[in-house]
């Protein structure tokens, strides 16, 4: 959210999120307000290095463009420092001079010159060689030049470079010649020239502009070296473009407002897979280990401050190397053991609840969207009141009808739940069927246990969460507005209290909270919903396999605007790039000329060939992707770097198992008789490069890997104290006399537990040696010029 916006009047706001000068993500606008509410959540992917990671705030306008009122923006280093924590941001003044993004790569020298008479000058020498990631001027490459300076106090020789036409990373490849001390031989013509100064005090200059054609050119950022350390070298680096210095002196920063975020983000440079053998083997053989509290993995989330940091990564792992159901069930075997009563079964947040929770998110994502996204788009598009609290309802609002829209919404939400069973994933399946089993080990007299252990995940913790939070689960795109979201509250309170084994009962009803709730509940009939219910749990934790080989309706899995390149002819011969809605589904990629108008093209996913990115050199596009369907190949761009990832992710993941995919493809485009990659005539040869898509997998086994190594490497002394008191309870088995850092740990086992330490320490330790060999060897080979 912000606060205290200027200008001071009632505007209607938005804010984007921005990767340098590139925008990946807006807010919904936030109508007549001064401190408008956001709320919003964006998880994704870097697909590109970047130098800032930005937050704008708009002035949304509906005749005029609309106008920036100010920024966030954090450089990439500084980012760990925010990271996990809420912060509030000093909303900073937004002009195109502190606008710069991009570096440039320069070789600069010093060399003495004899001139014919004996006397002996020095001559710089600059060499730009190019620029790479230059700013999207109005969402386009640039027109860049630079302008070359040697500055000092009594001077200023400035040369220019040729305009590089329509690319952020121009070649230019020129070099400029400057006198730096003149020949002992010069003498003064005029009594008004100044002596040559002094070395120390000059510098070189350089400036990026983008050539404005008729209008005014547009600062790009610039670098200044002093020419002092060159001394008599060469020296060639990248340098980073900076802000001018003057800065921006129109406006106070103090006044824009201020912008409260919520950042978390990580970073970790992947080693080769190898490396990781013994680390991911210890981790895998978890399940393995008796008793649990003593595996890896377990300790993993013991040590970790925050359990969901664990879990997330560890599940991946667990999931790509088909381990998480024995483990599941192991953790929750440990769990129900500290349960005393069958009615509290799995409710808290333990190991073994993260790990379903996590696991129900990645294996249930398709599973949501069949089940779910065609009523909630209803809800959210044509919205009913359903207000039933009489202290909460308009002026003029009838809770009777009220009631009954509620009560139409939340059938049809019931509905498609209890009918969804055959679209369960097999994993979640095997899950249940565990949990099942072992709560009804632990709680023999309790028949209902074994049902409650199952809806207490898929109705409490994955149904009713996805309904009160559709966009977090992608089944929508923003967060919906205020009655929405309350209606969507009310079908959650509903479908939780209907998918609670036997919470319908007449005795129960007065424990509702509220009254309007229990006054609501009498209108439903129990045995109904509860046979429903009981048949749905035991479909979706019944061991047979309930995925379909084809589902009757295909799956919607992502649509937006986009640009693709025009498969026919202009009058002048030039192929045109147009804006079209493009729309993926489980059977086809389509594109519109505009949401929910008929499809112009359609391409089967059975017939997707290949989907790889297109060179930027191709059309001077960044963010282009193509699709390779027998046809001539689609060419797309997506409108920022994330999109075209995304995209080119969503259509890989849907089109894996087709059976005629290709092994190598072209990774430029064919224009004017050949191929602009491998210079070949045909347009029908083989491709030139191998495809990637060959090898793209949803879940990186060595990411998931480093995450982990990353968190014991930062728990490392929590490890080290859980040895110590391994070893202390081996020696002394008494009771532990004083509280300590590791007094709430479990262990059961000590020297089981002992054992494992010592192998995740060790393991650490060499995976510390390699990571410090690697960034030795980074930083010596990357050298920059400026940070």
């Amino acid at each position: 959210d912000a606060k205290h916006l200027v200008p001071n009047k009632m505007r209607d706001f938005f804010c984007t999120i921005n990767l340098d000068q590139e925008e990946v993500f807006r807010t919904q606008v936030v109508e007549k307000s001064l401190s408008p509410y956001f709320g919003e959540e964006f998880y994704f992917e870097i697909p590109r290095t970047f130098q800032w990671l930005s937050f704008y705030i708009y002035d949304k306008s509906v005749l005029q463009k609309d106008l920036r009122i100010g920024k966030v923006s954090i450089k990439k280093e500084d980012l760990c420092k925010f990271t996990g924590k809420e912060n509030w941001f000093m909303l900073q003044p937004v002009d195109s001079n502190s606008e710069v993004q991009g570096k440039v790569h320069l070789e600069l020298k010093l060399n003495e010159l004899i001139t014919d008479n004996g006397s002996v000058c020095q001559q710089l020498v600059v060499h730009i060689k190019e620029c790479h990631g230059l700013p999207l001027i109005n969402g386009q490459n640039c027109d860049p030049y630079a302008t070359v300076s040697l500055v000092g106090p009594s001077r200023n020789d400035q040369k220019k470079t040729k305009v590089k036409k329509k690319t952020s990373n121009p070649q230019f490849n020129e070099t400029f010649y400057f006198e730096v001390t003149r020949s002992s031989s010069y003498t003064k013509k005029s009594q008004f020239q100044v002596e040559e100064e002094d070395i120390e005090k000059l510098e070189v200059r350089v400036d990026i502009w983008n050539n404005g054609n008729l209008v005014q050119d547009i600062f790009l950022g610039e670098i200044k070296v002093p020419v002092k350390v060159l001394r008599n070298d060469s020296f060639q680096a990248w340098y980073l473009l900076q802000p001018r210095e003057n800065g921006n002196k129109s406006s106070k920063s103090d006044d824009l407002g201020s912008l409260r975020l919520n950042i978390c983000y990580t970073e970790d440079y992947v080693l080769p897979s190898e490396y990781y053998a013994s680390l991911r083997n210890l981790l895998l053989k978890s399940s393995d280990v008796q008793p649990i509290s003593a595996s890896a993995a377990y300790i993993l989330s013991e040590v970790c401050r925050e359990k969901y940091d664990a879990v997330l990564p560890l599940v991946r792992l667990l999931l790509h190397h088909h381990k998480l159901v024995p483990f599941v069930a192991a953790v929750a075997e440990l769990d129900l053991k500290d349960t005393q009563e069958a009615n509290t079964v799995f409710r808290g947040n333990s190991l073994a609840t993260r790990c379903v929770d996590e696991m129900m998110k990645i294996v249930g994502k398709h599973y949501l969207k069949v089940t779910l996204k065609p009523v909630i788009d209803e809800i959210c598009e044509s919205p009913k009141p359903c207000e039933i609290d009489p202290i909460k309802l308009r002026e003029g609002d009838n809770v009777e009808i009220n009631m009954e829209n509620l009560r139409y919404y939340v059938d049809k939400v019931f509905c498609e739940i209890v009918q969804s069973s055959i679209s369960c994933p097999t994993l979640m399946c095997d899950v249940f069927y565990s949990l099942r089993h072992l709560a009804a080990k632990r709680f023999p007299n309790d028949p209902h246990v074994q049902y409650s252990a199952v809806s207490s995940f898929v109705f409490l913790r994955f149904f009713a969460v996805a309904v009160v939070s559709p966009h977090t689960f992608h089944l929508r795109p923003h967060h919906p507005d205020a009655q929405t979201s309350r209606t969507l509250t009310l079908i959650s309170k509903a479908i939780q209290t209907l998918g609670s084994w036997g919470s319908l009962t007449k005795s129960k009803l007065s424990s509702f909270k509220e009254t309007f709730m229990c006054e609501f509940f009498k209108t439903f009939q129990e045995e109904k919903f509860t046979q429903s219910v009981k048949k749905f749990l035991d479909d979706v934790s019944s061991t047979e396999s309930k995925e379909p080989s084809g589902l009757s309706e295909p799956v919607h899995l992502k649509e937006g605007e986009m640009y693709k390149r025009a498969q026919g002819r202009t009058r002048i011969g030039k192929k045109n790039f147009k804006k079209r809605w493009f729309c993926l589904t489980s059977r086809e990629l389509t594109y519109h000329k505009q949401q929910d108008k008929e499809p112009i093209f359609t391409i089967p996913i059975k017939n997707i060939l290949a989907v790889e990115k297109l060179d930027e050199s191709s059309f001077n596009k960044k963010n282009m992707f193509q699709v390779l369907h027998g046809e001539k190949p689609l060419y797309i761009q997506a409108n920022n770097c994330v999109e075209a990832s995304e995209w080119i992710e969503a259509l890989c993941r849907v089109t894996r198992c087709n059976p005629k995919r290709l092994s190598f493809y072209h990774p430029s485009a064919f224009l004017n008789g050949s191929w602009l990659c491998c210079k070949a005539t045909v347009e029908n040869t083989v491709g030139c490069a191998r495809c990637t898509a060959d090898t793209q997998i949803e879940i990186d086994g060595d990411r998931e890997t480093e995450r982990i190594y990353s968190l014991f490497s930062i728990n490392i002394s929590k490890l080290q104290k859980l040895e110590e008191a391994c070893g202390s309870i081996a020696v002394y088995q008494g009771p532990r006399k004083e509280p300590d850092d590791y007094s709430n740990f479990t262990i059961e086992d000590s020297v089981a537990t002992f054992h494992t330490l010592k192998q995740i320490t060790d393991t650490v330790q060499k995976l510390n040696e390699l990571h410090e060999r690697y960034q030795k060897k980074r930083s010596s080979s990357a050298k920059y010029g400026s940070e």
